[in-house]
């Protein structure tokens, strides 16, 4: 009953403090150091104003459009996310039951709960696998193996994570993967039961698709966390990027670009898909907001990538705001997470609604029968 009272993702958020320990939400919903790109993230679609036309034949609506070669319901995709089991027990398959009864994609973490092979099997919706160019170049080529065997319809590349954010609130919870219980975090634990006795007695909180290489691959004793952590590679570039287009040759995002220059590389390397993103503000404390980069992006690229953008997406209007800047979609992470936590499929569901409700009310009042038809002329 709670839950169909959310009338936004807000009210979403809000549901999800009450049902996760207090640890758990921050490592939700807390950004970098200062957390100024988080909030700029968001604040800066208030910063945009509308400008609608009138008098325009809105009666036949139409908001699908066509993202990694699929046609999708609305310009919209869920983000990965890593350790989502953490959030429902239900964890990244409940998300891809929503996101394909949705028709929209979805988008499986390197880092998820949930095999390459066990989410393809939960969604006909377009699905997609997120990737690192791991130093250990043989567990990349086994997840580009693997996904390709399983019927993914992309890749989506990570590139700003070669070293985590400093994420301060993380820190002060001593919050670690997995969660363990500490004298300071005991309470909050205890608080909310029906979180921590399935995550204290159901499945490990494993990223299941790497935990095989540690005991093969770990030069000595080591933990999943520290293994993934020594295989960020410092020394990623260009050519890489050329290398994974070549082997996969199938649809490629790369994720975490926001500068003009380095979209426009990434095309020429191999990318048809250009996520405009800041990892949710969790790496760099002042990242630039996502919405603020889409205008440079569109206008280097000039229609020869398709844009995503990545970040702050809270509302229907932000993203028909990020259409009318020039992005073809957008991608949700913590509005679905929200949804997630709250009511596990149920939730992710009602998020998705939310979006999609207020994105049709939006057009509408915009004068903007389609997604084509969102333009510059209606953002100031």
């Amino acid at each position: 009953m709670k839950l169909a009272r959310c009338h936004n993702v807000a009210a979403l958020r809000d549901h999800a403090i009450g049902r996760l320990p207090g640890p758990v939400f921050d490592y939700i919903d807390g950004g970098s150091e200062d957390e100024i790109a988080l909030r700029e993230s968001i604040s800066a679609f208030d910063d945009l104003r509308l400008m609608p036309r009138t008098l325009v034949d809105v009666s036949a609506l139409d908001l699908t459009t066509t993202l990694f070669g699929r046609r999708i319901s609305m310009p919209l995709m869920l983000a990965p996310t890593g350790l989502t089991r953490l959030f429902h027990p239900d964890a990244e398959l409940a998300v891809a039951r929503a996101a394909s009864a949705a028709e929209l994609p979805y988008c499986l973490s390197t880092l998820g709960t949930t095999t390459i092979e066990d989410m393809s099997s939960q969604t006909s919706a377009p699905k997609l696998f997120q990737i690192y160019i791991f130093k250990d170049r043989g567990l990349t080529e086994e997840f580009i193996e693997r996904a390709r065997v399983a019927g993914y319809d992309g890749l989506v590349l990570t590139v700003d994570t070669l070293v985590a954010g400093k994420r301060e609130r993380d820190i002060v919870n001593r919050f670690g993967l997995p969660p363990r219980l500490t004298p300071q975090s005991f309470l909050s634990y205890a608080a909310k039961p029906w979180w921590s006795l399935p995550a204290l007695f159901g499945r490990k909180f494993d990223f299941v698709n790497v935990a095989h290489r540690v005991a093969a691959m770990a030069a000595g004793p080591t933990t999943l966390a520290d293994y993934v952590g020594s295989q960020f590679d410092r020394s990623l570039g260009w050519k890489d990027v050329e290398w994974l287009a070549h082997k996969w040759g199938g649809p490629l995002a790369i994720k975490g670009i926001v500068r003009a220059d380095d979209a426009d590389r990434a095309v020429g390397s191999g990318a048809d898909t250009i996520m405009v993103s800041n990892h949710g503000a969790r790496q760099l404390g002042t990242a630039c907001a996502p919405i603020n980069a889409i205008p440079a992006v569109a206008d280097a690229l000039k229609g020869r990538g398709t844009i995503i953008c990545d970040g702050g997406i809270r509302r229907g209007e932000h993203i028909a705001k990020a259409l009318a800047l020039g992005a073809d979609a957008v991608s949700i992470g913590r509005s679905y997470l929200y949804g997630l936590a709250a009511g596990g499929e149920a939730g992710v569901t009602l998020s998705l609604a939310i979006l999609r409700d207020e994105l049709e009310r939006t057009m509408i009042l915009l004068g903007a029968p389609d997604c084509a038809s969102i333009d510059r002329s209606l953002v100031a």
